[in-house]
């Protein structure tokens, strides 16, 4: 199984519009995303977002969240924790927290679904986005299932 691993910020002058600025600037505006639920098959291998084909259909664990509240600091997190057996991930997200904590709680809940499942973990990876709101913001981050239908 192959997966990246893109993050995302931008400001829109509606919700939607700073949503979608937000998924552009991560790279995967421009397909359908399909959300699916924290497993991955063992020994995922990451790779940089390749060109995916326009309107493709895509599936992705996405964690985000979207501000119209000038000043708060919106906060998107995916932990990722690669087995040989499966891997697992988990999305959170925050508004006006301390980035570092949502990431520990992030490591946290990924471990402990590794340990319940007693899989041995191999790597961890996050990734996060944090931005202040000017007017109305949004931030992502994703795991995003690539294969090669979807590749352009």
């Amino acid at each position: 199984m192959k997966i990246a691993i893109v993050s995302g910020k931008d400001e829109g002058p509606s919700k939607l519009n700073a949503f979608d600025n937000a998924l552009t600037n991560a790279g995967i505006g421009d397909v359908n995303l399909i959300k699916v639920s924290s497993m991955l098959a063992g020994n995922a291998e990451i790779n940089e977002l390749p060109k995916l084909k326009a309107g493709a259909m895509v599936n992705c664990v996405l964690s985000e969240i979207t501000s119209d509240n000038p000043g708060d600091k919106i906060t998107a997190v995916v932990a990722v924790a690669i087995g040989e057996e499966l891997g697992c991930v988990v999305e959170t997200t925050g508004v006006n927290e301390n980035p570092n904590d949502l990431i520990e709680n992030a490591k946290m809940m990924v471990n402990y679904m590794m340990e319940k499942r007693d899989v041995e973990l191999k790597d961890l990876i996050i990734e996060s986005s944090t931005t202040t709101v000017r007017e109305i913001a949004s931030v992502v981050a994703s795991v995003v299932y690539l294969k090669d239908g979807i590749i352009e």
